[in-house]
C-alpha cells in the first residue's frame, strides 16, 4: 500500500494557528487504535494481541527554547500521552530544567501515572496545560542526567518488566548544568554531567526503557540527541533497524503531528501512511493494507469549525460509533482541530475522507494519515515432503493473512525479514535463507514467496522440521513449521498432486488430478485435507482414498470454494486470492506426508447478466447501430435519388419540336415546381413556387410529373407527357454546374417524336431558360459532353 500524494500544503497561517491546533487535537492522535473488546476470529489463526505499553513523557522547560518551541512542546506532549493503541497502558508526563539553587528542583511532576482508558485521557489531556518555560528563579538549565533518571523510574517502579517501556525526551539537545551545585565544582560541572548522563543511560539500558528523543529549535544538538537514543535498550517491538529508538527534529508547530506520528509508530510497531492534504472543501484519499486488523484514519483539520464524513473503498459512508457490517468504528475529537476515526476489521482498499467547513474557516489545509497494525501469517512446504538423506529439499514460505487470503502487493510487507531453520534427528540446526527474488529456488520475485532450497545431512535419520519466521514493522511475528520424515529408501508409495492455479466464483469448484504409484503387496490409504486456511473457505474431495497393491493411476481431485455469504463483504468488487495448502498423507504408512501443495484460489463475486453476456449486449448493440445506419443511409440515398436537381426539362411542340429547354434545381421537399408561359406565342417553362406543375427524379428511372390537383405521370427518360393541348414535356441529357459565364441561349433543330395525339401549332425557335432560386437568382448550366 504504496502513500497517497498529495497536493502542496497551504502555509499562510499554519504557523500562527499550528501549536493551537495540535494540542486542542491532542487527545486522539491514536488513542482509538485499541480494540474495544474480544472478536471470534478463524481456527486458522488467533486473536490479534496489541498490547499495552507504559509512556514517561520528559519536556524541557529550559531557557534554551523559545515561547513557540515551548508550545510546540506542549503539543507533542500531549498527542504522546494521549495517542496509544491500549486503553490499558500508562503515562507519566514531567517537565524538566535544572535545579540550579536550593528550593529549586530539576523536575516538575505533572501527570502522575494514568492509565489511559477513556476518562484517563481526558485528565491527562488537561494536565499537560501545566507545562511552561522556567523563570530564571526556578532554574533554567537542562538536566538530562535528572530527566532520563526520573523517566527510568517511573517507567520500572511497580510496572510489568514484560510490557514494552518507552520514554519520549523533547528538547532542543543542549544539556547545560554549569548552574547545577550537585555535579560540583564549576570547573568540572560540564565533565560531571557527560559522565552521569552515561550512567543514567546505561540504567535505561538494563531496566529496557527505550529512550526517542525529539529535537525543538531551529538547530538542536542532533549529535548529542542520536547518543541519547543509543544509549537506552535498543530492543523494540520487533528485531528490525525501523523499530530501533532514533531522534527526531521537529521543524516548530506545524511539524509536530507527522513527526510525532511517525515516530509514535516506530516505537509501537505501527504502519504509518501520510496522505494528501487540502484546504476544505476537499476529498482526500488514504490507503488501509488488507493487513491491517487495527487501524486510525487521523484528520488534522486546523481549524475545529472542520467536518469530517468518512467513506469505505465500496463508496458507503460509516459510522463514527457502533458496528457497520463487519467493522467497529469509534472517532475522537470531533470538536478539535484534529480527530482520529478508530477502525478494527477496516475494509482494506481506498477509503475517502470528506472534509467541509463554513465560509471563512477554509484558508487552513486539511491532512490525512493513517496508522494500523496488522497481522502477517504465512504457509510453509516442504518439497519433497519426505526427502531421503543427502537429498535437496525446496522451502517456501508463502505470505499471507490470518484468514489464509494471499499477499502478492511488495508494499504490504516492506521491510520483511524471514528466517528459516532445519532441524531433525542426527545432526545440528541448518539455517535457511529465504527470498522473494526470483532467484534460485525462488521462481518469481516479489510475489509474496519466499523460498529457498537445503541438502538434509547424510547423518538425518527420523523425523524432520522445517520452520520459518516472518519479521516486520506493524505486523505480529508468525512462525510457520512443518514437519516430516526421512525416507527410508524407497517409499511403498508416492505421490504427485497437479492442481492447477484458478480464477473462479463462490459455489464453484478447481478440478486437479493426483498421481499415485503403489509398489507394495498391501493397500494403502491416503488422506486428502485442505491447510494453512481459514475453516470453510475451501474443501478438497475425496477426502480419503485407497490405493490397491501394485496400483498406478490417477484421481479426480476437486476443490470446492464456500458460497458467497461465507466471504460476506470481504469478498467486494475485485475479489480475494486464497492460499490455501492440499496435504495428502499415507495413513497407512504412519501418516507420512506425501504432497503439500500450494493452492491459489482467486475468488470473485459471481457475475451479473452483463458480465456473462456482455459480449452478446455489445453485439446487438453493433447490430442496431449498425441497422440504422443503413437505414438513415438509405433514406439519405433515397432522398438524393429523388431530387430533380440536374433534370433537362424539354418543352415539346405537337409536331415533335423542341421548343426549348430548362434545367431543374433543388426542389422544394424534393418537388422542382414550375410553369408554362406564353403557352401560345413564345411558350417556356420557368420556376414557380405553387406552380401548376413539379417533377421530381423517379428511384426507377426518369422523373414523375404531379400537376395541380395531384396527379401523377411517370415521365421516362425517352418519353414525354402532355402538359396542353399543343405542348408535352420530355426529359433532356442530365447537366452539371459551372462557373457562371455570359448567358447564351441556343437554338436546336431536333425533332422530338410526335406526340399521339395530333395538334397543331406554330414552330418556333427552342430557348434555354436558365433555373431560378426560390430568391430569383440565376444558374448557368452546359450539357455534359
Amino acid at each position: 500500500m504504496g502513500t497517497l500524494r498529495g497536493r502542496e500544503r497551504t502555509r499562510k497561517g499554519w504557523a500562527r494557528r499550528g501549536a493551537v491546533s495540535a494540542l486542542g487535537g491532542a487527545a486522539v492522535l491514536l488513542s482509538l487504535l485499541a480494540p474495544p473488546g474480544p472478536r471470534p476470529v478463524p481456527a486458522a489463526a488467533s486473536e490479534p494481541a496489541f498490547g499495552s505499553v507504559n509512556y514517561a513523557v520528559a519536556v524541557d522547560e529550559s531557557a534554551s527554547l523559545a515561547p513557540e518551541d515551548m508550545k510546540a512542546e506542549k503539543a507533542a506532549a500531549a498527542r504522546i500521552a494521549l495517542g496509544d493503541v491500549s486503553s490499558s497502558s500508562n503515562v507519566t508526563v514531567f517537565g524538566f530544567a535544572a535545579a540550579e539553587s536550593d528550593g529549586q528542583r530539576a523536575v516538575d511532576p505533572v501527570c502522575p501515572r494514568t492509565t489511559l482508558d477513556k476518562p484517563g485521557r481526558e485528565s491527562v489531556g488537561a494536565c499537560v496545560d501545566k507545562l511552561r518555560s522556567r523563570k530564571k528563579s526556578e532554574g533554567t538549565g537542562t538536566d538530562f542526567p535528572s530527566a532520563i533518571r526520573q523517566g527510568v523510574h517511573d517507567l520500572s517502579t511497580g510496572t510489568d518488566p514484560s510490557v514494552p517501556r518507552v520514554l519520549f525526551l523533547l528538547t532542543d539537545g543542549k544539556m547545560d548544568v554549569s548552574g547545577s551545585p550537585k555535579y560540583g565544582d564549576p570547573a568540572h560541572r560540564e565533565a560531571e554531567g557527560e559522565r552521569q548522563l552515561e550512567l543514567e543511560l546505561k540504567n535505561a539500558a538494563e531496566q529496557q526503557v527505550q529512550i526517542w528523543p525529539l529535537g525543538f529549535g531551529p538547530a538542536p544538538d542532533r549529535k548529542q540527541l542520536d547518543r541519547i537514543a543509543a544509549g537506552g535498550f535498543q530492543k523494540g517491538c520487533v528485531e528490525l533497524p525501523s523499530a530501533r529508538p532514533k531522534a527526531s527534529k521537529v521543524s516548530g508547530a506545524k511539524d509536530v503531528g507527522p513527526t510525532l506520528e511517525k515516530i509514535f509508530a516506530a516505537a509501537h510497531c505501527l504502519r504509518y501512511e501520510r496522505g494528501p492534504s487540502n484546504r476544505p472543501p476537499a476529498t482526500l484519499e488514504i490507503g488501509i493494507s488488507p493487513l491491517a486488523t487495527v487501524g486510525s484514519i487521523v484528520v488534522d483539520k486546523g481549524d475545529p469549525e472542520v467536518t469530517v464524513t468518512y467513506l469505505d473503498p465500496s463508496g458507503h459512508e460509516v459510522p463514527t460509533s457502533g458496528t457497520y457490517r463487519e467493522s467497529r468504528f469509534e472517532l475522537a475529537g470531533a470538536g478539535g482541530a484534529v480527530e482520529a476515526l478508530k477502525i478494527v476489521d477496516p475494509v482494506p482498499g481506498i477509503w475517502k475522507v470528506k472534509a467541509e467547513a463554513p465560509e471563512g474557516h477554509r484558508s487552513l489545509p486539511v491532512g490525512v494519515s493513517v496508522l494500523w497494525q496488522g497481522e502477517l501469517r504465512g504457509s510453509i512446504t516442504m518439497d519433497p515432503p519426505s526427502p531421503q538423506a543427502g537429498e535437496k529439499t525446496t522451502v517456501t514460505m508463502r505470505l499471507q493473512t490470518r484468514e489464509g487470503y494471499e499477499i502478492k502487493d511488495p508494499d504490504d510487507y516492506a521491510g520483511l525479514r524471514v528466517r528459516g531453520e532445519l532441524t531433525g534427528d542426527g545432526f545440528a540446526p541448518v539455517a535457511l535463507d529465504l527470498s522473494d527474488d526470483g532467484k534460485g529456488a525462488d521462481p518469481d520475485g516479489s510475489d509474496g514467496s519466499f523460498a529457498g532450497s537445503v541438502r538434509i545431512p547424510k547423518s538425518a535419520g527420523g523425523a524432520l522440521k522445517v520452520s520459518g519466521t516472518l519479521t516486520a514493522s506493524g505486523l505480529s511475528a508468525d512462525t510457520r513449521s512443518e514437519t516430516g520424515q526421512v525416507a527410508p529408501g524407497v517409499l511403498p508409495v508416492t505421490a504427485a498432486l497437479t492442481l492447477p492455479d484458478a480464477d473462479t466464483h463462490p459455489g464453484s469448484t478447481v478440478t486437479g488430478t493426483l498421481a499415485v504409484h503403489n509398489t507394495s503387496d498391501t493397500p494403502h490409504t491416503l488422506r486428502l485435507s485442505v491447510a494453512d486456511l481459514q475453516d470453510g473457505l475451501l474443501s478438497v474431495t475425496p477426502a480419503e482414498t485407497e490405493v490397491k497393491p501394485g496400483e498406478s493411476g490417477t484421481r479426480k481431485v476437486t476443490v470446492e470454494v464456500a458460497p458467497e455469504d461465507v466471504f460476506g463483504d470481504r469478498l467486494g468488487d475485485d475479489g480475494l486470492r486464497l492460499g490455501g495448502t492440499v496435504t495428502v498423507v499415507d495413513t497407512t504408512d504412519d501418516d507420512r506426508t506425501l504432497v503439500r501443495s500450494p493452492l491459489s484460489v482467486r475468488v470473485t463475486p459471481e457475475p451479473g447478466i452483463w458480465d456473462m453476456y456482455w459480449w452478446a449486449f455489445l453485439s446487438a448493440a453493433v447490430v442496431v447501430v449498425l441497422a440504422v445506419l443503413a437505414v438513415l443511409a438509405w433514406l439519405r440515398q433515397r432522398r438524393t435519388r429523388r431530387d430533380p436537381f440536374g433534370l433537362v426539362l424539354r418543352l415539346v411542340s405537337e409536331t415533335g419540336d423542341i421548343l426549348g429547354e430548362h434545367p431543374a434545381g433543388h426542389g422544394h421537399k424534393q418537388w422542382y415546381e414550375f410553369a408554362v408561359v406564353e403557352p401560345h406565342r413564345s411558350p417556356r417553362i420557368e420556376r414557380r413556387n405553387h406552380g401548376p406543375y413539379a417533377v421530381q427524379r423517379s428511384p426507377e428511372g426518369g422523373a414523375v410529373l404531379r400537376e395541380r390537383g395531384g396527379r401523377r405521370t411517370r415521365l421516362t427518360a425517352s418519353g414525354q407527357v402532355p402538359l396542353t393541348d399543343s405542348l408535352s414535356l420530355a426529359l433532356g441529357e442530365e447537366t452539371r454546374i459551372r462557373p457562371p459565364r455570359t448567358r447564351t441561349t441556343r437554338t436546336r433543330s431536333t425533332r422530338w417524336p410526335r406526340p399521339s395525339r395530333s395538334r397543331t401549332t406554330t414552330p418556333s425557335t427552342p430557348t434555354t431558360t436558365p433555373a431560378t432560386g426560390e430568391g430569383g437568382s440565376s444558374s448557368t448550366y452546359d450539357s455534359y459532353l
